[in-house]
């Protein structure tokens, strides 16, 4: 883990998948260390990964602090919402947001 980095993040991850590309990079933009998974290196990884993801069909399946974030759509709407920082242990709070933003962010305006 990088500094002031707590939480472990795991990515599991399969060869030729752009979007492992891409949140790999969101990552590694943060300096944030990783344990990748690479699914199709042999049957036991395979199924730690039907086990670990409740039987996941799209990859990748991300986990940060043992916590189930989900691919790379979810990580990056967590980084829209500011939230990504908090999660990976880089902050300890979450940044304040107005009644205004909430509820555009329940709306789906942001």
């Amino acid at each position: 883990m990088t500094k002031g980095q707590t939480s472990e993040v795991v990515v599991w991850t399969k060869s030729g998948c752009p979007a492992c590309v891409n949140a790999k990079r969101l990552l590694d933009s943060k300096k944030i260390k990783y344990q990748e998974k690479k699914l199709g290196s042999s049957p036991s990884v395979q199924k730690a990964f039907a086990i670990a993801t409740k039987g996941a069909k799209s990859i990748p399946q991300i986990f940060i602090g043992g916590e189930h974030i989900g691919g790379f759509d979810d990580l990056q709407n967590l980084q829209k919402r500011d939230e990504l920082n908090y999660k990976l242990g880089l902050v300890s709070e979450l940044p304040k947001r107005s009644i205004t933003d909430k509820i555009k962010h329940a709306l789906g305006f942001n």
